[in-house]
């Protein structure tokens, strides 16, 4: 793997000053563990981690463990603003590598664009409102989140769950085998029933975004991919009850809330066991900030009931931007829910950029 590390820091070296993914890179500290992690499972294969505190991480370390060889950490929101779909490299502001004058989202804003701009095939992240799959539809790259207490997670609301950027489902793959004891691979009977919400009962989405993901799930239909059950997925909007736990002020009217979502949940995935939906409501914004829309909206359920849901490329909208298909499965079931994905990615394809970076729509 010493050829793929050299590459990897050769594309960093490369495309990094205009993307601004990386706030720190290791070439040295990777050249030195390189040789003995060929040895290993993962054969030195490069990856990055999420922030400077990544590098601790319990995935990251099991990552190590296994001959994966970090070669630096990603941008994260920067100090000064509320929002945190966007990200501070070292050399400026993190851009989306698709359209530089648009958001990579966040918060896991580095690992997604140095997945996007092939300069790792794998990235560590942590997603508690959407800070992985966010950025992961948003960068057309694919996303999980692991349910509630598969990892350990500093976390103590219980909100953020540990998770990965990857190339692709099975490079995610790579990723939950080498983190988690007694993996195994799980491949769907085929077609697999889902039922599809484009709005969870609640979230306007934008026009071009839910066209985008209407036509994904028509292909994976006529593919033979999936089935779409009758019914769809009704939830409260669980704002409220987010900032409640994120705040530690629970309040009955808010325990409420996410106990209704929680028995919706449970009583869908009781009679199929996919769900799909958009993953943001909205295309990337500029770099000015969101507005009024909260990216969060059709992710931040899943982040309070514990259920894995993972980021799935679907497709361009009309400017040039990556959108994101949404797949979520009953809590604990990570490793069907990435068999489900690899099905899945076979018929949508993989999103890889073409270009360097630009500014201009692909």
């Amino acid at each position: 793997m010493t050829a793929a590390l050299e590459a990897s820091l050769a594309r960093i070296d490369r495309l990094d000053h205009e993307l601004c993914a990386f706030t720190e890179v290791w070439p040295e500290e990777a050249r030195a563990r390189v040789g003995e992690a060929s040895r290993l499972p993962l054969a030195g294969l490069p990856f990055a981690v999420k922030g400077r505190a990544g590098i601790r991480s319990y995935a990251a370390r099991r990552l190590i463990a296994a001959g994966g060889v970090p070669v630096g950490a990603t941008s994260v929101p920067g100090p000064g603003t509320p929002w945190q779909t966007w990200g501070q490299g070292a050399r400026g502001r993190t851009v989306n590598p698709w359209r530089t004058d648009r958001t990579p989202g966040g918060s896991s804003a580095g690992s997604a664009v140095a997945v996007a701009a092939g300069m790792v095939e794998l990235a560590t992240g942590s997603d508690g409102a959407g800070s992985v799959r966010i950025p992961a539809a948003w960068c057309g790259v694919f996303g999980l989140q692991t349910t509630t207490g598969l990892l350990p997670s500093p976390d103590r609301t219980g909100l953020a769950s540990p998770g990965v950027l990857a190339s692709s489902a099975a490079r995610a793959e790579t990723y939950l085998r080498h983190v988690t004891d007694g993996y195994e691979p799980r491949a769907p009977r085929l077609p697999v029933p889902a039922v599809y919400s484009p709005d969870l009962g609640f979230a306007p989405v934008a026009p071009e975004v839910a066209d985008v993901t209407r036509r994904a799930v028509r292909r994976l239909e006529a593919a033979g991919a999936v089935r779409l059950v009758p019914g769809t997925c009704e939830l409260l909007d669980p704002a409220e009850a987010w900032s409640a736990v994120r705040a530690g002020d629970l309040t009955s009217s808010t325990g409420r809330l996410r106990d209704a979502n929680d028995r919706a949940l449970d009583a869908l995935f009781a009679r199929t066991p996919l769900l799909l939906t958009p993953v943001t409501p909205c295309a990337p914004h500029g770099h000015e900030g969101p507005g009024d829309v909260y990216s969060t909206a059709l992710t931040w359920a899943f982040n309070l009931s514990g259920h894995p849901a993972a980021s799935l490329p679907a497709g361009f909208t009309p400017d040039g931007c990556p959108a994101g298909l949404q797949l979520v499965t009953d809590r604990g079931t990570d490793a069907a829910l990435l068999g489900i994905a690899r099905a899945l990615e076979r018929v949508l394809g993989r999103t890889p950029l073409s270009r360097s970076a630009s500014g201009s729509p692909p």
